[in-house]
């Protein structure tokens, strides 16, 4: 699959997004998406969806730890998501646009 990418590795069309197109971008994370990551995913997304921009990472964690889990924090998303870049990383998996604060 041969996705358009800008030049931080983000969908150029975040509605070309799904489970596959995640996948084939967490290859350069050398990670193997499962059920709970793409949950996580879909709640990027229904973030971005609902407030029109991708999300730094407080409020992300916020919002995850309130609609999937009380326990989701930055240290299990790091493990999880194999990145120290919570919020950049998990917006390119999810297929929409780096956050503004991210250089």
């Amino acid at each position: 699959m041969n996705l358009e990418l800008d030049h931080d590795g983000h969908l150029l069309d975040y509605t070309v997004w799904n489970e596959d197109v995640a996948q084939q971008l967490a290859q350069s994370l050398e990670l193997e998406l499962t059920a709970w990551h793409f949950e996580v995913l879909h709640a990027v997304r229904q973030f971005y969806a609902q407030f029109g921009h991708s999300p730094a990472t407080r409020p992300l964690i916020k919002f995850l730890m309130k609609n999937i889990s009380a326990d989701i924090n930055n240290a299990v998303l790091q493990e999880r998501f194999h990145t120290g870049l919570v919020a950049r990383h998990l917006s390119r998996l999810a297929g929409i646009p780096k956050p503004a604060n991210c250089l």
